[in-house]
């Protein structure tokens, strides 16, 4: 495989708004590709906008999500990378003939619809049918996977991704900077967001700290490290409904070292180039190879009752 570079992106999405928001990913996608980029990855229902999306009924619902790959918003994204000679990855809502609702995440390229990965533990509303399996693919020659936010948080879908052949995850979310049991989790106050540049200190301060990035630090990390994978993190930066997100939009290599990230508070994007080398150097391809299925099989292949609670969508908190 040869060295291939990666950006991942991070903006301030709006409700609904499927025209503008694919312009800021054309505009952040022609200034990757001019820049030497061969992929560019955007986060979590970019194109539609996401947290809104727990307000809607099942008719609103399929009347914001589209076909893929025959939707007026993939074949936008086409074009886009076709115009740019970019590969593009973009999150929305989609429906099937059945009026079925999924949240896919989608990899295009000049040719066409390379992937579509739909999310396996959605939750943002109650109409929407979960993935049933994992998404490999190939851009230049590299094997790739997605996992979609909520989906990273369970391990085993990352070794599972990575045990298919995956080199390289994208993990698209819309997340941190949110209510949890966990100690100092919690809403950001969107004040900060509106006086962020006569007071970007008090705002720096709470995106870092363990209601963000300190958060994100304690896991995503691993995720890499474990697996021996290079993880293209992207998130939002700015609001996102009714809640601030702390974008920090990354791309961590198979060491779990951070080798690009995104930290102003204006829509972009950082690049880094991904090597094979790291895929066979790091612990996580030995400790792959030293796994003895024999002793956990039947424990992990145990019947289990899935239970996915997320606390914030129960909660009337505001800070």
């Amino acid at each position: 495989m040869d060295n291939i570079k990666i950006s991942t992106a991070q903006f301030e999405a709006k409700n609904d708004d499927k025209a503008y928001n694919l312009s800021v990913i054309e505009k952040l996608a022609k200034k990757a590709s001019e820049e030497g980029s061969d992929v560019i990855a955007f986060h979590e229902c970019s194109i539609t906008g996401y947290t809104f999306a727990r307000h809607l009924n099942k008719a609103q619902m399929l009347d914001l999500a589209e076909f893929i790959p025959n939707g007026d918003s993939t074949q936008k994204l086409i074009e886009i990378a076709s115009k740019y000679n970019i590969v593009i990855l973009a999150g929305l809502f989609e429906k099937d003939e059945n009026e079925n609702l999924y949240k896919p995440y989608i990899c295009v390229d000049k040719n066409g619809l390379i992937a579509k990965h739909r999310k396996i533990h959605p939750f943002i509303n109650p109409n929407l049918t979960p993935g049933k399996g994992y998404t490999i693919f190939e851009i230049k020659g590299w094997k790739c996977g997605i996992l979609i936010c909520y989906d990273n948080n369970i391990i085993e879908n990352v070794r599972a991704t990575t045990l298919l052949g995956a080199d390289i995850i994208f993990m698209p979310h819309v997340t941190m900077c949110t209510p949890s049991t966990r100690p100092g989790a919690g809403f950001v106050d969107p004040k900060l967001w509106e006086n962020r540049e006569a007071d970007p200190t008090s705002l720096r301060l709470e995106f870092d700290g363990m209601k963000g990035r300190a958060w994100l630090m304690k896991w995503l990390p691993a995720r890499a490290y474990d697996n021996g994978i290079y993880a293209v993190f992207s998130n939002p930066i700015g609001m996102d409904d009714d809640q601030l997100k702390n974008g920090c939009s990354m791309i961590i290599d198979p060491y779990g070292d951070i080798l690009a990230e995104c930290r102003s508070f204006d829509d972009s994007y950082v690049t880094a180039t991904i090597t094979p080398e790291k895929l066979v150097n790091a612990g996580g391809n030995r400790y792959i190879k030293a796994r003895r299925p024999d002793l956990y099989r039947d424990i992990l292949g145990k019947d289990h009752d899935p239970e996915q609670k997320v606390i914030w969508l129960n909660s009337d908190e505001k800070e």
